[in-house]
């Protein structure tokens, strides 16, 4: 076999013709492709220099992609190729072609994406409330039956989400409490208010802080535990095996956990008010020389009880919703480990998302009482 080699000559106007010769193949195996390159270097730099393949005997893809990255993945029309080089040099430039971009925006694209994501949320919000009545339909079934309602499951459910988050919700609350008493007792302090930080401090945790930081911790703690525990059972084909067997999934796992936490939420609710009262009277008494007991004493003083009523009901109402998208995220994960993580994600985003609106709407309906 005849190896790759070239001649270089020269026409009268000074142009230079560079003519290969050979086998620019890898059949040969004294081709060095990477030496031959760097030989032509010179020539592949010259834009006005032509190029004459019809000595190759013969030409295979590592040959012709040696030539065109010299050329620059192109094929000029002063190049004299064969027929079937062409097309092997064609075949190559369409591979390693880069997809052109386009300059015009997609204004149809962007359409298109709204419109699956509203139709993506409306899916979401109709699986939902089926879901809600669905879980409705099994509440007033076990009225007429009430020896079927799941106590094992309840009770493991209110454990798991009311004793087991006693101690995140009081640390957290009592530091809070703490930073709240320490930034209002500096700027009361200022204007000689020391006093009124018992109704600032009480308002707004028995009314709106309390609640509303049990429902976050609650959510990122109890309602993540929910989605990724049914998911694991959808996975593992637990929830079909149920309905198998004609056992409501929606009796057996959705209704103890969305029951389970919306009874223990307001007494989370009191406990975390009350490590962040704590929290509040302590910052007091370091910074406004407040005692405990005045701070406690005053307390219902300045803040009337239906206050109390109001964050508990707050309470029933973040449990529920909380443990109800909790399940709905961890009813719709797919056998992968993926959409479990997705899941999970999302039940805790949407769980927080919701507390917060149904904060402001009842924060409204309920803005000329208990103030």
């Amino acid at each position: 076999m005849v190896a790759a080699s070239f001649r270089v000559a020269q026409d009268d106007q000074g142009r230079r013709h560079v003519q290969l010769f050979g086998q620019w193949s890898l059949r040969a195996p004294s081709n060095d492709f990477a030496k031959l390159k760097k030989s032509l270097q010179p020539f592949f730099a010259d834009t006005l220099t032509r190029w004459d393949l019809q000595k190759v005997e013969q030409l295979d893809a590592a040959g012709a992609s040696t030539l065109l990255s010299g050329w620059g993945n192109k094929l000029d029309s002063s190049t004299s190729l064969k027929p079937e080089h062409a097309e092997l040099f064609n075949t190559l430039i369409g591979i390693t072609k880069p997809p052109s971009k386009k300059t015009e925006r997609d204004w149809l694209a962007l359409f298109a994406g709204v419109g699956k994501g509203m139709f993506h949320i409306a899916h979401h919000f109709t699986e939902f409330i089926r879901l809600l009545f669905s879980l409705l339909i099994e509440i007033a079934y076990l009225f007429r039956r009430p020896q079927d309602f799941p106590w094992r499951e309840f009770s493991a459910n209110v454990y798991k989400s009311g004793v087991n988050a006693l101690p995140v919700t009081a640390l957290l609350g009592f530091m809070v409490g703490v930073v709240m008493g320490y930034l209002m007792s500096r700027q009361l302090h200022t204007f000689g208010a020391d006093i009124y930080i018992v109704n600032i401090l009480g308002l707004s945790i028995i009314r709106e802080l309390g609640p509303v930081l049990m429902a976050v911790l609650v959510a990122g703690r109890s309602g993540s535990a929910m989605t990724a525990q049914i998911g694991v059972m959808r996975v593992t084909d637990e929830i079909d095996a149920l309905t198998t067997m004609g056992i409501s999934r929606t009796l057996r796992v959705v209704l103890p956990k969305v029951l389970g936490l919306t009874f223990v939420a307001p007494l989370l609710v009191l406990w975390t008010s009350g490590w962040t009262l704590a929290g509040g009277a302590f910052a007091s008494n370091l910074e406004l020389g407040i005692s405990f007991r005045f701070f406690f004493d005053y307390l219902p003083l300045v803040v009337q009880p239906i206050n109390l009523t109001l964050s508990l009901i707050k309470g029933l109402m973040f449990g529920f919703v909380v443990a109800l998208v909790a399940c709905h995220f961890g009813l719709r994960i797919k056998p992968n480990t993926e959409s479990l993580s997705n899941s999970t994600t999302s039940s805790v985003v949407t769980a927080i998302s919701g507390v917060i609106l149904v904060n402001a709407w009842f924060a409204i309906l309920t803005r000329s009482i208990g103030v």
